[in-house]
This record gives C-alpha cells, sequence and structure tokens, in this order.
C-alpha cells in the first residue's frame, strides 16, 4: 500500500481511506460484518478511517470503535461534526468518543460547509471552530479539518482565515467540470501545506462501469488519500488491489476519461452540487464579498 504524507504534518497514510458510511444495517452490512471488514483493511495496510455521528445515527462510529479494539495505535480516526456552535459541537464529541471507544480522534471535521452562513457561523463567536480549538488544546483533537461538496470558494476562504490541518473535499473525474475543488482549491491547499482527502471518487456509483479510471483520476491528484466506502469485503479487497497497483494518469489518458463520461455531468448525476442537498438542481454560486 502507497502512503503519502499527510499535509504539513510527518505521518504517513495510506494512498487508501475507508469510509466508513456504508459500514451500516441501512447498507445491508451486519455488525460482525463491519468488524471483520475493518480489521482486513488494516491488516491490508489502511490506516486512514472516516465516519461521522450523522451515518446511521451514531452506528458508522461504533463500528469502527468495535473493529478497531486492539489496533487503535496503528490507525488515524477522523470523525465530523454537522453543528455550528461551540456548545452543541463539543458535546456531539463526547459522543463520538464514546462510541468510537477512543480518548481521542487524529482529525475533528467541520462538515459539509455549503453556504456563506457555514462559513461564517464557523467563525462567529460562540462557533464550532472555538470548541475544535478548545478540544485540540485538551487533547481529545489532534488536528482540525473542514469538508465540503459543493463550492470551492468557501473552503478557499476557510483555510486562508484558520490553518486547517485538512479537508475532505469532492474530487471525482466528474466534479472536474463544475465548481472544481481541484481547480479551485487543491491548489492553494497545497500551497500552504493542508491535507487534502478526496471523496465521492464514484460520484455515487456513476462512475462504476470506470472504476480503474475513477481512482487513478483522484489518486493522480495531490491528495493524501482518498476515501472509498465499502460495506463487502470483497469491495474492500477490490479497493486494496487498485491501490497496490496505482498508476499515475497520464494527460491522455485522462482526456480519453473525460471523452467517456462528460455526458455525465448533469444535476442528477452530481448531486452534491445541488442547491438543496441532493435536490438534483444545480447550485447556484452565491455572490461573495470575499476571496476575489
Amino acid at each position: 500500500m502507497q502512503l503519502r504524507q499527510f499535509g504539513r504534518h510527518n505521518e504517513q497514510v495510506s494512498l487508501l481511506g475507508f469510509g466508513a458510511q456504508r459500514i451500516v444495517d441501512e447498507h445491508d452490512c451486519t455488525e460482525e460484518e463491519a468488524i471483520q471488514i475493518i480489521r482486513r483493511a488494516v491488516e491490508l495496510g489502511v490506516n486512514y478511517f472516516d465516519t461521522a455521528p450523522s451515518y446511521s445515527d451514531g452506528q458508522s462510529e461504533q463500528r469502527v470503535g468495535l473493529g478497531l479494539v486492539g489496533l487503535r495505535d496503528r490507525v488515524s480516526i477522523a470523525t465530523k461534526t454537522g453543528q455550528r456552535t461551540r456548545d452543541e459541537a463539543l458535546r456531539e464529541l463526547e459522543s463520538s468518543l464514546t462510541r468510537l471507544q477512543t480518548d481521542y480522534v487524529d482529525e475533528w471535521r467541520c462538515h459539509n460547509v455549503m453556504q456563506p452562513k457555514d462559513l461564517e457561523a464557523i467563525f462567529a463567536p460562540g462557533g464550532v471552530l472555538e470548541a475544535m480549538i478548545q478540544a485540540k488544546e485538551q487533547g481529545l483533537v489532534k488536528k482540525i479539518s473542514i469538508s465540503g461538496h459543493t463550492d470551492p470558494r468557501l473552503l478557499a476562504e476557510a483555510i486562508r482565515r484558520y490553518p486547517f490541518d485538512s479537508a475532505l473535499v469532492a474530487l471525482s473525474a466528474l466534479d472536474h467540470f463544475i465548481y472544481s475543488f481541484a481547480h479551485d482549491f487543491v491548489p492553494l491547499a497545497v500551497e500552504q501545506g493542508v491535507a487534502v482527502i478526496g471523496m465521492k471518487v464514484m460520484a455515487l456509483g456513476k462512475l462504476a462501469p470506470w472504476y480503474e479510471q475513477a481512482l487513478r483520476y483522484t489518486w493522480s491528484l495531490p491528495v493524501s488519500t482518498a476515501i472509498l466506502g465499502v460495506s463487502k469485503m470483497e469491495e474492500l479487497e477490490k479497493d486494496v488491489a487498485a491501490a497496490v497497483a496505482f498508476t499515475p494518469m497520464t494527460e491522455i489518458e485522462r482526456l480519453a476519461f473525460f471523452q467517456e463520461i462528460m455526458p455525465l455531468a448533469n444535476a442528477d448525476v452530481l448531486r452534491w452540487k445541488a442547491g438543496e442537498w441532493m435536490s438534483g438542481e444545480w447550485y447556484q454560486l452565491p455572490e461573495l464579498s470575499f476571496g476575489k
């Protein structure tokens, strides 16, 4: 498994990150299966796990905690908060740590910054950033992170305002064509030493017919890791094999790939680029007074 440096930090993370959203009943994955998949992932060299309290009402976090019993010192765990105030976020973190069976998380992410109001709430007095700084000072959190699916300008402004350690952003090949984090966020993040974590790599399964190309596109970007969701052991084995065999995509290969998938670049497919979450209608870029 290839390892990459995590932004400005010295630690190394696996090219393949474990997206834990789908190791839940909702995706027909039992607790026993989830534990086996997690432990097998670590055995195969995966050392980066991403979860959130909002994933099946905490079931994802709970199963990550169960699966990593005895393995905590071999992995990095990232979880999130969708709260926008200091006190609500700290309460959510306390519950996350309990479910994860750990005293700390390696990254705590401010989840899904989608509108200008989200950004302003994060940085407001009593906002979630205060909770993150406090939790880091107390040793409950090692790194402070942020995530966004929709508007790269907001994430760019966030890392201008505060030295976030990492950012989880949508970096599928289809995201290349509209509101592109690869164009409008990643270069600034790399310049500032912010670790970039790719998500939505398979575009909610729409890129499955181009499985290898989709992975190679994202992994060829300057990402520290890219998370893929799994709910079955065979999916994990396939993803690990692809990571081990990875070679960077050439410009000619990327152009040929884009020519094939371009018809999929529409609002029904890129639903995380919607004005209302998953509505199927394009997000309309708001006027911003910063980032000009």
